[in-house]
């Protein structure tokens, strides 16, 4: 091995034994060992000792610092060093661990016992654990790392000292429990795991003997926010002390046995590591030299996250802090997230010092500023009571000859349009239909559409959209369970089979029909004309959801959520009288609402697009283009399609001539990767693209998020931030503010809220919900409906639709999909109402004693 001394300035040491510590080992070429002395000055040098980790553990470093040093003294003092002959080698040890655990084949075998104590403790561990990644995974990954250094505080220290020994513990598994909880509140959920390294050295014979004895244990807790740390830390303890029993087994073993799909994106089995370092750092002492040992950052990191620390203590032997690092895989982070990991950690251990029996999903992980910027929202206007049809007709008399509806080669005036809604409002009249009652629209996309949701809405009551194209058995279901006082239709077979539900049909396309309305007065009509006054938290119409959480429900909105949803956006769109929008999508589906009222409220056109365009990206590229549009609403798997659509005619020389001034997403997640090719085209300002989130519930949209092709710009698919006037968190199970992108669920308040699902004519469903005492219409309690998360620009990166419906809104709530244990086992009765500071809806809730007492345990 040549030692020749390499010269090196001393500002180039460090790079120096980084690239030497960088360089592989080719173990089928080369001994695992390479050793490097750099000289900085004429008495000043530096000895790099690089080792493949195969060859020798943490423990083996020390040993051969002792045996340099020794060395060194023996060769200053003109002597060969003398070693005592070792009692064993390390192929000794592989052939009695070998002897050890047996065969697997063999019930009584160590190996056998110890395979069935882990795979029972292994069975079905999660291949991966979620955590706020600033990245995805990626198959391109590296073993690039950084790590972070801090300090626990010995006042920390000697409480997490006392804890351990009050409760039977070492001082290893109060740590373990501290990290346990942070993982579960950072998104891992409540089956967390996490490997730990073990010396393996279980004979006193091996203590000199340099080589690799580590073995990783799999150490798996179960975290539920509502237990104490006290109670975690038993669980914990019982936990490591079998995994500690049960350690002869190699862990390659248990990855061959229980990682069926074995992936390179990610470590086997666990994830995250935790390693507590016993004793002081590396030292050594020479003759005639002043040296130190110092340890190499290589920058690699094995695991997404690896936590090592080690105990201070002062010269009377008393806690003195802690030293922590924590490693991580820069693919997956950035540097100031894991700063934060860093600091929800000391948090936690110093409320658990502080207080054994706190309830781990209470202990406050965030800090100040992240609170504030969680609750931050942008105030909403100041919306005048009014009703959609008071909006319609202020519309219309500012341009009556404007054309407010195309439909196919048919083009409504607004004048035409108002006439004909109130014609038909009339009729309806005259039947009995006002405020309260609800009145089923199974009409197709043709120009009867927009005149009977009007005429609906003119008339006072509530439209209930029934899509023609939906399955018989839905159709059913949502009549039967909504019970119109009449269904409208425009012939043909939708008529006939609606017919057979027993509900009054009113067909739009009867000759009968058509003769009565075309007798009734086109005037507006008024409060004087219907069966009772319209007010703005009169009911607008009854969306049914999807079903996706169970059995579609009606959600009751009112013309006061849709006025404020408009209100609020105002500012963000400025839509007027020359904007030309697509009603793209079934009226039965909520993001009709603001397609067709968008276009109508603002004195602009509403170009219906029939069953057909709507499958036909090419053909629709086309409408886009004749008609001059401006606002188009699109999911995005159907705008991919559309994007496509476009690239095709540009490349064959065709481009399709836009006047698109926004381009809004929403309905499903987007992938922002799938814009980029649009960008380069289309760049990111004409049309402007924008993300929006929400749900039926919610009436329409509650988040807005302009999307950008520049660089640099997120890739995540990021919901936006709160519309002004509504109040967007994202909580935990135990309504604590998630930190930055950590998966949680959205509570949402403000004045634009769903109404909930209601008594439906007069009725209570069949699975109707607990109703809130004393709620008065218009109030509004938060909603809770989806996963998402929240990053430190106070944007919402969707993570995936759970879809957990509330509604504590309104008048009733329903018994969602709980997370959270806060409804659990109630009565209504227990709740009474407290206003949301910003006055926009009902927040909080108050509640018995008994009741609270509950909630902490809960």
């Amino acid at each position: 091995m040549d030692l020749t001394p390499v010269v090196v300035d001393q500002e180039r040491v460090v790079e120096s034994v980084a690239a030497t510590a960088a360089s592989g080992f080719d173990v089928r070429e080369q001994i695992p060992l390479r050793i490097v002395l750099l000289r900085t000055g004429s008495r000043r040098h530096v000895l790099a000792v690089v080792l493949h980790h195969i060859s020798a553990d943490g423990q083996s470093v020390e040993l051969l610092a002792r045996d340099v040093a020794a060395a060194y003294a023996a060769r200053a003092a003109g002597r060969a060093p003398e070693w005592d002959p070792l009692p064993l080698q390390y192929a000794d040890y592989a052939l009695w661990q070998r002897e050890l655990l047996g065969a697997e084949d063999d019930p009584q075998s160590l190996a056998a016992q110890q395979l069935a104590y882990w795979s029972d403790r292994l069975a079905d561990l999660p291949a991966t654990i979620s955590l706020p990644h600033d990245r995805p995974r990626s198959p391109r990954t590296t073993v690039s790392g950084g790590r972070i250094e801090f300090d626990v505080e010995a006042g920390i220290h000697r409480g997490l000292v006392r804890i351990a020994r009050e409760h039977g513990c070492t001082l290893f598994m109060v740590l373990h429990a501290a990290l346990a909880v942070l993982l579960a509140r950072l998104g891992a959920g409540p089956d967390v795991a996490v490997g730990t390294p073990v010396a393996g050295r279980g004979e006193p014979e091996l203590d000199d003997l340099v080589g690799m004895f580590v073995n990783t244990l799999v150490l798996r807790s179960t975290v539920r926010p509502e237990t104490t740390f006290t109670d975690l830390l038993a669980q914990v303890r019982e936990t490591d002390l079998g995994a500690f029993a049960n350690a002869d087994l190699p862990f390659e073993r248990l990855v061959d046995e229980f990682t069926s799909d074995r992936s390179p994106i990610h470590a086997p089995l666990v994830q995250v590591l935790l390693e507590f370092q016993h004793g002081e750092p590396t030292t050594v002492a020479m003759p005639g030299l002043s040296a130190e040992a110092a340890e190499v950052d290589t920058g690699v990191a094995k695991f997404d996250l690896q936590l090592g620390v080690r105990e201070r203590f002062d010269d009377s032997g008393r806690a003195a802090g802690l030293s922590a690092a924590l490693r991580f895989a820069t693919d997956l982070f950035d540097r100031t997230t894991v700063a934060g990991i860093c600091d929800r950690l000391v948090r936690i251990l110093a409320a658990a010092a502080a207080d054994p029996t706190a309830v781990v999903g209470d202990i406050e992980i965030t800090d100040e500023q992240e609170r504030s910027l969680a609750a931050r929202g942008r105030p909403g206007r100041a919306v005048p009571p009014t009703t959609l049809p008071e909006l319609f007709t202020s519309a219309a008399a500012r341009s009556p000859g404007a054309c407010a509806v195309v439909a196919g080669t048919a083009r409504i005036r607004y004048s035409d349009l108002a006439a004909r809604a109130n014609r038909l409002a009339r009729l309806l009249i005259g039947h009995g239909v006002g405020p309260a009652s609800l009145v089923a629209v199974a009409v197709t996309r043709s120009d009867d559409l927009p005149v009977a949701l009007l005429a609906v809405l003119t008339a006072g009551a509530a439209y209930v959209p029934v899509d023609v194209d939906y399955p018989e058995d839905r159709i059913a279901y949502v009549l039967a369970d909504a019970a119109p006082v009449c269904v409208l239709v425009d012939g043909g077979a939708s008529g006939s089979a609606l017919r057979r539900t027993g509900i009054p049909v009113v067909d739009l396309g009867d000759p009968g029909v058509a003769t009565a309305i075309g007798t009734l007065s086109p005037a507006p009509v008024t409060d004087a004309d219907r069966t009772a006054p319209l007010y703005p938290d009169s009911l607008a119409y009854v969306i049914y959801t999807s079903g996706s959480t169970g059995r579609p429900k009606g959600v009751a909105v009112s013309h006061r959520s849709v006025t404020t949803l408009f209100a609020n956006a105002a500012e963000l769109f400025r839509f007027d009288g020359d904007d030309v929008w697509t009603m793209f999508h079934s009226h039965a589906f909520d993001f009709a609402v603001w397609e067709l009222w968008g276009a109508l409220i603002h004195g602009g056109t509403a170009v219906l697009v029939d069953h057909a365009t709507a499958r036909a990206p090419h053909e629709l590229l086309q409408l886009l283009q004749d008609e001059a549009v401006t606002v188009l609403c699109q999911t995005p798997s159907a705008f991919y399609q559309l994007a496509d659509a476009e690239r095709t005619r540009t490349d064959a020389g065709d481009a399709a001539v836009l006047r698109l001034r926004y381009v809004i997403f929403g309905g499903e997640a987007l992938d922002p990767g799938r814009l980029t090719e649009w960008f380069s085209r289309r760049g990111d300002s004409a049309p402007q693209l924008v993300n929006m989130y929400g749900i039926t519930e919610t009436c329409v949209h509650v988040t807005h998020g302009p999307l950008s092709g520049a660089p640099g710009a997120s890739r995540r698919g990021s919901i936006g931030s709160a519309l002004p006037g509504l109040r967007v968190r994202v909580l935990d199970e135990r309504l604590h503010v998630v930190p930055p992108g950590v998966v949680g669920e959205l509570y949402v308040s403000g004045p634009q809220l769903a109404r909930g699902y209601p008594r439906l004519a007069g009725r209570p469903r069949r699975d109707s919900s607990p109703t809130l005492p004393g709620q008065a219409p218009g109030c509004t309690a938060p909603a809770i409906w989806a996963g998402g998360g929240w990053t430190a620009r106070s944007s919402t990166p969707a993570a995936g639709t759970t879809r957990c419906r509330c509604a504590a809104t309104g008048w009733s709530w329903e018994r969602w999909r709980p997370r959270s244990r806060l409804c659990r086992g109630w009565r209504p009765r227990w709740w009474s109402r407290t206003r949301d500071p910003s006055g926009s809806g009902w927040w909080g809730t108050r509640c018995p004693t008994a009741v609270r007492s509950s909630i902490r345990t809960r």
